[in-house]
């Protein structure tokens, strides 16, 4: 339940919407650019994207066409920064409703 309250008031929040548009344009971005540059599959692209901006990078995939390595090096350039603050994000709001909930149920409780 807390989960769910916590995404509803993510996305009635501006500023969060905002940033999980820019967020899902920066990966739509590159996986369009994968797919038509290196040529894999639209799931392999999306998934690629993903975990180049957050710096898991498991390494099963990898450019090899001159125009994919050099799209990486700006794409990681500029999605990284956009990715992490968009999970550090998530994360503080959900800590903030956490504790919201929490001290509504001492409140109740006591």
């Amino acid at each position: 339940m807390l989960l769910f309250r916590t995404l509803i008031s993510f996305l009635k929040d501006d500023d969060y919407r905002d940033l999980l548009i820019t967020t899902s344009i920066i990966i739509a971005l590159g996986g369009t650019m994968y797919h038509y540059l290196e040529g894999w599959s639209w799931i392999d692209s999306i998934y690629f994207s993903i975990i180049t901006l957050t710096t898991i990078g498991y390494g099963d995939f990898s450019p090899q066409t001159d125009a994919g390595k050099l799209f990486t090096i700006f794409y990681i350039l500029i999605g990284i920064g956009i990715i992490l603050s968009f999970i550090n994000t998530v994360y503080n709001h959900y800590s903030v409703m956490r504790q919201k909930d929490s001290a509504n149920t001492n409140e109740e409780a006591g």
